[in-house]
């Protein structure tokens, strides 16, 4: 079995930071891409960040505020959150593509979600 699981959630006031953590664990043979996404009350799931070899990815509201991360030793990718704002409130999902050592290919694995709550 696999499974993430997320900490570093909480409430923060505007203009504050929050540090994200994900930690992949179990019969993992490979990771290949990690990734944040976010989901706010009434919205639809959101790619916030992602991180593969060689590159990362951002979604255009969190550019130049928040930072992908990964240690690949440890299975771990993180989400440094600066300059927060009440739009950044929502659950914030782990995401990675991996390949277990029991199966030839590779699946999408979810975390189960911390919340950011981000008060003005």
């Amino acid at each position: 079995q696999v499974q993430l699981v997320e900490s570093g959630g909480g409430l923060v006031q505007a203009g504050g930071s929050l540090r994200l953590s994900c930690a992949a664990s179990g019969s993992i043979f490979n990771i290949n891409a990690m990734g944040w996404y976010r989901q706010a009350p009434g919205k639809q799931r959101e790619l916030v960040a992602r991180i593969a070899d060689g590159w990362t990815d951002y979604a255009h509201s969190v550019k130049g505020r928040f930072t992908i991360s990964r240690d690949n030793a440890k299975n771990t990718v993180y989400l440094q959150m600066n300059s927060l704002k009440a739009e950044d409130t929502a659950v914030y999902y782990c995401n990675a593509e991996i390949r277990p050592r029991y199966y030839s290919g590779t699946a999408d694995y979810w975390g189960q979600g911390t919340q950011v709550t981000v008060s003005a």
